[in-house]
Order: structure tokens, then C-alpha cells, then sequence
């Protein structure tokens, strides 16, 4: 079930079920957001926040299933719940919602923010489905409390 912290994620909730149901866009809870992108190919993940903070999560999940219906190879498309829409977006470095998370077999491939005009919404798909795997932001660099070594000042 989403988080509901506002009437409108209640709401969204009920458009999201309507999703999975009509156009078989899974809901992720928890791990199953890391179990759907290890599937084999390309997967879009969105990513998503309460409507009262991030209104134009409302238009990409409105106008995600048409932009799908463009694509000639749609990938695998999920939608994570909010907690764990937190979870990925903290780990991908998301700093916008809503989200697409691509990733390709489990590896990162890239994020799209926010909602994007239809001429540009379904070319951005596109790209990502055609994008490399890289090296996803924020993995990878260690990170040190203060004192624990490397630049110091004074004394």
C-alpha cells in the first residue's frame, strides 16, 4: 500500500492500482524496486513523491502509458511506492519527483526528473533506452567522518 500523507496520495493511490490494472505497470514495495530492475533488459522504475509536494507526479503517471504505447520496445515498467521511491531516489542521487529510473539487467543507467512536454517526453525514453550503463551517482565514493584522515586545517 502507498504512504498516504495527504488526501491526494490517497487519491494517487487509486490512479496508481488503475495503472497496474489497465496497462500492468506493477506497484514496487520495498526490495521487489532492486528484484524488477535485476530482470533481464531495460527497466523504467518511477519514482514518486505526495502529490502536494511534487504535483506533476499526477501528469507522468497519467501520460506515461501513452508514451509507452509510442515506444515500438517499451521496456519493463514499475512504479515504486513512496518509501521506497525514497529509498531509490536516496541511493540515485534523485533530487526531483517524479522520477524514471532506468536501469539496464540492475546496472544504472540514467534518471529523468520531473514531467517533460510530450515532444520531448517520449524522445527522452528513448535516449535512455539507448544510453549506456554508467556508474551510478553517489556509489562508489567513500565517505569519511571528519578527522578520519586526508585534508586537515591549522594546527
Amino acid at each position: 500500500m502507498i504512504e498516504v500523507t495527504s488526501p491526494d496520495s490517497a487519491r494517487l493511490m487509486g490512479l496508481l492500482e488503475r495503472l497496474e490494472h489497465e496497462h500492468g505497470i506493477a506497484l514496487l514495495r520495498g526490495a521487489a524496486g532492486d528484484e524488477f530492475a535485476a530482470g533481464e533488459g531495460d527497466s523504467l522504475t518511477l519514482l514518486i513523491d505526495d502529490p502536494l509536494r511534487a504535483p506533476e507526479v499526477w501528469d507522468v503517471a497519467v501520460v506515461l502509458p501513452e508514451a509507452l504505447a509510442a515506444l515500438p520496445a517499451p521496456p519493463r515498467v514499475a512504479v515504486a511506492d513512496m518509501a521506497t521511491s525514497r529509498a531509490l531516489g536516496e541511493r540515485f542521487d534523485v533530487r526531483r519527483y517524479p522520477a524514471m529510473l532506468f536501469r539496464r539487467a540492475g546496472d544504472y543507467v540514467g534518471v529523468v526528473h520531473g514531467m517533460l512536454d510530450w515532444d520531448a517526453f517520449v524522445p527522452a525514453i528513448v535516449g535512455m533506452l539507448a544510453a549506456p550503463v554508467q556508474r551510478a551517482p553517489g556509489i562508489g565514493v567513500p565517505v569519511r567522518p571528519a578527522g578520519a584522515g586526508g585534508c586537515s586545517s591549522g594546527a
